[in-house]
């Protein structure tokens, strides 16, 4: 026998390399199930610390009105919108964020309010499609979608009237162009976006810089 070979043999022929093999799974074994266990102590203690958000309080500024409603901090504007103040105009129609049936102004710009917290947009000014018509009248994007046919089922065209009012206010006398562009974040599904387009473009042209 080599006399390496038998200068590392015990009784049985187990040697010194084979035992420290054996320990060495046994430490790494160890250190793991350690391991597990402090994962496990710590994400119970995280658990422990996580109290649930209670609802609040809050004031927003809504077609000029200021509404108070109690929501969690986790509700969206266009959840505090439709179910607490019924202002059912913002729909909930792709749950992804790029419909655009969800559109409201907030201080003049378009804004899914699906992706904006209520709690967030207190003290700014909101404007829902609701406000475009009233007692006093009725504004002139929504008389030029029915003259153009400009909705068919309906879902998105809130969304589209209350785009097309923010960007005009923003972009008069906007061309065909500057509103494919401007209106590109809504979407219609019937595809009526010929009869939005000339309606757009209507109210465009006749808007005053400043309205």
């Amino acid at each position: 026998m080599d006399r390496d070979v038998q200068s590392r043999s015990g009784p049985g022929g187990f040697n010194r390399r084979d035992f420290l093999k054996g320990s060495g799974v046994a430490v790494a074994a160890t250190a793991v199930a350690t391991g597990v266990v402090e994962e496990q102590a710590e994400a119970q203690e995280q658990r422990r610390k996580v109290a649930p958000a209670e609802p609040q309080k809050i004031t927003l500024n809504v077609n000029g009105k200021m509404e108070t409603v109690t929501v969690e901090p986790r509700v969206t504007l266009m959840d505090a919108l439709r179910d607490h103040l019924n202002l059912t105009a913002c729909k909930d129609v792709c749950d992804r964020s790029v419909c655009g049936a969800c559109t409201v102004l907030i201080d003049g710009k378009p804004v899914y309010s699906c992706t904006r917290l209520a709690v967030e947009v207190q003290g700014q000014k909101i404007t829902t499609a609701e406000s475009l018509h009233s007692a006093s009248g009725t504004d002139p994007v929504v008389t030029a979608f029915c003259k153009h046919d400009g909705m068919q089922c309906g879902f998105c065209t809130p969304g589209f009237v209350i785009a097309v009012r923010g960007f005009c206010n923003e972009h008069p006398k906007a061309t065909f162009d500057d509103l494919k562009l401007g209106l590109g974040g809504n979407i219609c599904r019937c595809g009526t976006y010929d009869g939005v387009l000339k309606a757009a473009y209507e109210v465009a042209q006749a808007t005053k810089g400043g309205a």
